[in-house]
């Protein structure tokens, strides 16, 4: 077992948590496109038209990891039985509408507050993104680094959760946070989440400010974990297809035009 105190564990240690953290983006992406089927089909269809293998294989996969990480919970020192499931928070259109314009407001006033201190890619970041988006979208994006600070929760948070909305973002736990033209990072800046805050970019730049807010607040009250939004879902989807090593070339506004035309937000 790894010691903390030991100098030589505590390498061994950071690159487990690396591990870990890379394990559970990938067991994210996994989740939204699951997702995704059960938005768009039916457990009946599934099972019936579903190719046998390929179903077969996902359920020992998940049943593997279920199995796995159930016993790694059982392990951690002072872990709590997780409370019971609390009814779903019900919200009238008033309410729902109100909540859409106080997160566009939000969201613009982000991008006001750090566009100021914000810089443009560097020339290695925009070669490596290049054939993913466009060089407009790529010469107009800024991004900021925070020192010794994270994002805040915003202000509307401690309302959403007295109305049962507990599963709300990290905000000051994300690696990095879009706000319309400007991606903030609380952590150094990497490839990959720097690929994922495109997305929502381009999806903000096709959707348009308010219609996008409105997709992600409506879809966020019905399935109550933003990671299983549709826009959020295909930002982890089409990440997942940018990281192997060896990953295809593919257009992400494409990808995000597609994905409006089939009504999938």
């Amino acid at each position: 077992m790894y010691r903390w105190e030991n100098p030589e564990d505590r390498v061994g240690i950071l690159q487990m948590n690396s591990e870990l953290q890379h394990a559970q983006l990938e067991l994210l992406s996994a989740h939204c496109a699951t997702h995704q089927l059960r938005l768009r089909f039916s457990m009946e269809d599934l099972a019936r038209f579903g190719r046998r293998d390929i179903l077969r294989k996902s359920i020992k996969a998940a049943s593997a990891l279920n199995e796995y990480y159930a016993s790694i919970e059982q392990r951690i020192p002072g872990e709590e039985k997780a409370p019971a499931s609390a009814p779903a928070p019900q919200m009238s259109e008033k309410q729902i509408r109100e909540a859409i314009a106080r997160v566009a407001a939000y969201l613009q006033q982000q991008s006001d507050h750090y566009l100021p201190s914000a810089s443009p890619l560097s020339d290695r970041l925009k070669t490596i993104l290049a054939p993913y988006f466009s060089a407009n979208l790529l010469d107009q994006v800024r991004i900021v680094q925070l020192q010794g600070v994270r994002v805040p929760p915003p202000p509307f948070f401690a309302e959403a959760r007295a109305l049962g909305f507990v599963n709300l973002p990290d905000f000051p736990h994300m690696a990095s946070l879009t706000f319309l033209d400007v991606i903030v990072f609380n952590e150094a800046i990497a490839e990959r989440p720097l690929f994922h805050a495109l997305v929502h970019s381009v999806q903000f730049r096709v959707l348009g400010l308010e219609r996008y807010t409105e997709l992600f607040v409506r879809s966020f009250v019905n399935t109550r974990f933003h990671f299983t939004v549709p826009l959020e879902a295909h930002a982890f989807a089409l990440e997942a297809r940018f990281a192997p090593p060896a990953a295809e070339r593919f257009s992400v506004e494409d990808q995000v035009r597609l994905w409006v035309q089939q009504n999938r937000y």
